[in-house]
């Protein structure tokens, strides 16, 4: 008689937290879940319309009939760990035993008691409706719902397939950690947490897109980031109102300060040091699930002229290969345009032995120089994106081939002249010297108008078009923050590591501009440079 008097409180008790749960479930206007799992398993795969990969299994804890505990399990395949699962599904049966015993002898709820017995606890979550459910599912999450509650537990089975943390492709390493980035953010964070083990590093979450649901995260390290930066970041990724995001560069458009522009105004990079370091400095990370490339805000025009190795090395040499980027930048930039206009209007700037061989060179060519010049540069153009979306095992041998056989023919048809296709070159290897891609891309988009403009105007519509790209340069911002800071405005104290790059010792405050509290990163700065000693 005992026996049935618990067991009939432990149904009604049951019953009661069913009616409170449905009083007192999750806010909102979603759809709750219901108590009895064969409803819920029925939605679930009609929503997902019955998906192979949606995998809905059922097992019952218990031996008697009215105690017994029928439990669900909802995972994805290819999203979760399998062996996380297994070993959600051993522990509860090996605990079958221990729950029937608890419920026969107490009335308590099952599902707290199922997830005091689940290996990890605290990456335990509790759902209410079937919102939080697909939400949790689609991330890689297993849910377990119990008969006759209408709420469940998500438990913590991320994984899948991944590719393993590997050197960075797009940003070849010569001196320097050779890990980066891949396509899991949970995977990218814990890179970041181990450049910077400070409590002090931390981490807001979001997602964005109403049909992908991409998760977002915005890092920063509290007590050196300015708050109004964090304010501003957290307002635009929350002001994205998008059905989808795939990758990083569809946030950095919906985000940046200015959009017809052909300058990056967000800096990226798939460099777990790279980040760090601009967290050092006050900058704010967003990382997005899918993509190996984090962004980082704000960002000024020098940093894309700036590298990893800059820092890993001595500063002497450091600085030579700085000044080296900055003359390719001009090189890339000005090269074909100033050959045009020399050659068609300022012949007198030549001296005599070099006007007669680029004469000799020229005669017969059919075109002008502009039209020489904007012939090869197409060609290129074409040749280096063959080169990229071919085959790897092909792309580059066509790319170089294909440049040396149609350059010497070319000049053996008598389209173009010698002169123009060591212009052509210099300006292409030129560009390659410049470490950020982005910004490669921008120098490629102005040399076509500068080298019009040389057509038509000369010199002076070459110095025109400098004076616009200067004054759109000074126009831009990026999160508030000048673009060419601290040459514009011109910020002396951080001289220091703009073009040149003083040693280790000379680089203790953070740049003005970015971080407007604790700039000093290094308390004994004014003690730290090497005393000379005598043997």
């Amino acid at each position: 008689m005992g026996k049935i008097i618990k067991t009939l409180q432990a149904i009604f008790n049951r019953e009661r937290s069913n009616s409170v749960n449905d009083k007192q479930g999750a806010p909102g206007e979603e759809e709750r879940l219901d108590s009895h799992l064969d409803t819920n398993f029925t939605k679930i795969k009609n929503d997902f319309g019955h998906s192979t990969d949606v995998v809905i299994e059922d097992i019952v804890l218990g031996i008697d009939p009215i105690l017994a505990c029928k439990i669900g399990f909802i995972y994805m395949t290819g999203l979760t760990r399998s062996t996380s699962v297994q070993e959600l599904t051993k522990a509860l049966l090996d605990r079958s035993k221990d729950l029937t015993e608890e419920l026969s002898t107490a009335s308590t709820d099952q599902i707290k008691m199922i997830k005091n017995y689940l290996p990890g606890t605290g990456n335990t979550k509790t759902i209410f409706d079937y919102t939080a459910l697909y939400a949790s599912i689609l991330s890689g999450e297993t849910v377990i719902l119990v008969e006759g509650y209408p709420y469940g537990l998500a438990v913590n089975t991320i994984g899948g397939n991944n590719r393993a943390v590997e050197e960075p492709m797009t940003q070849s390493v010569v001196k320097g950690p050779r890990e980066g980035f891949n396509e899991s953010i949970s995977t990218n964070i814990s890179l970041i947490r181990k450049k910077i083990k400070s409590p002090n590093l931390w981490l807001e979450t979001m997602t964005i897109g109403r049909v992908t649901q991409t998760s977002i995260g915005v890092m920063y390290i509290n007590g050196i980031v300015n708050d109004k930066l964090i304010a501003e970041v957290n307002e635009r990724l929350q002001r994205i109102d998008i059905d989808g995001i795939l990758e990083s560069g569809n946030i950095e458009e919906l985000i940046q300060d200015e959009t017809f522009t052909p300058f990056p105004t967000l800096y990226n990079s798939e460099r777990p040091d790279v980040i760090a370091a601009g967290l050092l400095e006050g900058r704010v990370a967003i990382l997005v699930d899918g993509t190996p490339f984090v962004l980082l805000a704000p960002a000024l025009f020098v940093q894309f002229y700036q590298s990893a190795e800059d820092y890993y090395q001595r500063a002497e040499f450091a600085t030579l290969i700085r000044i080296l980027r900055y003359i390719c930048f001009f090189i890339s930039l000005l090269a074909p345009s100033l050959y045009i206009s020399i050659t068609t209007f300022h012949q007198e700037l030549l001296p005599s032995s070099l006007l007669l061989s680029l004469a000799a060179q020229r005669e017969g060519i059919p075109f002008p120089a502009f039209v020489e010049a904007l012939i090869m540069e197409i060609t290129f153009e074409i040749l280096r994106e063959a080169g990229v979306r071919l085959p790897k095992a092909v792309g580059q041998a066509v790319s170089i081939v294909g440049a040396l056989v149609i350059g010497q023919a070319a000049v053996e048809a008598g389209l173009v002249s010698p002169g123009m296709v060591i212009i052509v070159a210099i300006t292409a290897i030129s560009n390659f010297v410049i470490p950020s891609f982005n910004m490669g891309i921008s120098i490629r988009i102005l040399r076509f108008i500068l080298m019009l403009l040389a057509a038509s105007f000369g010199l002076f519509g070459v110095t025109v078009g400098l004076i616009g790209i200067v004054q759109h340069l000074c126009s831009l911002r990026s999160f508030g923050v000048p673009y060419m800071a601290p040459m514009a405005p011109f910020i002396w104290a951080d001289q220091k590591d703009t073009i040149l790059r003083l040693p280790q010792w000379g680089l203790f405050a953070r740049p003005r501009f970015i971080s407007s509290k604790n700039n000093i990163r290094e308390n004994n700065a004014p003690t730290t440079k090497p005393a000379s000693r005598r043997p």
